[in-house]
């Protein structure tokens, strides 16, 4: 029997979103900045915009793990925000290019090893 729940559905997936605005006045303050979009983008998150900031994860509890690890690096002065939203929710986005609809990426399926 096929069960009606699959692993990857679109009400289990998330997305977790981490928007920041860093101060970037001085040298120190601009290297705390790239060291902790470094951080995002070791952690598998991909740039959405240049303060936006994406990772697919196959499930809430993953989100969460995730949405913990940006928090341990969160830079002293600045803004951040994490939100966590469905894999349904994130596909109701209309994005834009231009003028132009564009479609938004499909996430790749990753193997989980645990």
């Amino acid at each position: 029997m096929e069960n009606n729940f699959s692993r990857l559905n679109q009400y289990r997936s998330m997305w977790v979103l981490v928007f920041f605005d860093l101060p970037t006045e001085t040298k120190k303050e601009r290297s705390i900045a790239a060291k902790f979009r470094k951080s995002l983008i070791k952690d598998g998150f991909d740039m959405f915009q240049f303060s936006i900031y994406t990772r697919f994860c196959a499930s809430k509890e993953n989100a969460v793990v995730h949405g913990e690890r940006v928090k341990k690096k969160l830079p002293k002065k600045g803004k951040v925000g994490i939100l966590k939203i469905t894999d349904r929710q994130f596909g109701l986005m209309d994005l834009f290019i231009g003028t132009k609809l564009s479609e938004l990426e499909k996430p790749i399926n990753q193997l989980e090893l645990f």
